[in-house]
């Protein structure tokens, strides 16, 4: 069974560059959120594998949404996505409960890379 993928970016352009390598690789893409709080509702409703997650978005960040899906479900797997220039976030992430992060722009094989090792 392919595994569920939430993608949440506020920018259409990355969520259709990440959805293209998930796809491609027998991945699920159940939702697209574009700010925060829309990925925790839709976390909520669908319970994906795996969730991408923006750091930097409107409405609520990445980090605040990793926050509240992690305090929803202790489990969820989300990775950060950030833009060079941004490790002291992607710490942050990190410490909140992101299994792993990925660079923009994307390389399909680190997006794949994180996204295996993390559903183990």
């Amino acid at each position: 069974m392919a595994h569920s993928v939430l993608i949440v970016d506020d920018a259409s352009f990355m969520r259709m560059m990440i959805k293209d390598i998930l796809e491609k690789n027998d991945f699920e893409v159940t939702g697209e959120a574009k700010d925060g709080q829309e990925a925790v509702e839709l976390y909520k409703e669908k319970s994906p594998d795996l969730v991408t997650m923006d750091i930097t978005m409107p409405e609520m960040d990445g980090i605040a949404a990793l926050k509240e899906i992690k305090a929803f479900d202790p489990n969820a797997k989300v990775i950060m996505c950030s833009a060079m220039g941004q490790q002291a976030m992607v710490i942050d992430a990190i410490q909140a409960g992101a299994k792993d992060f990925i660079v923009k722009p994307f390389q399909a094989d680190r997006v794949l890379e994180a996204i295996n090792k993390t559903l183990g």
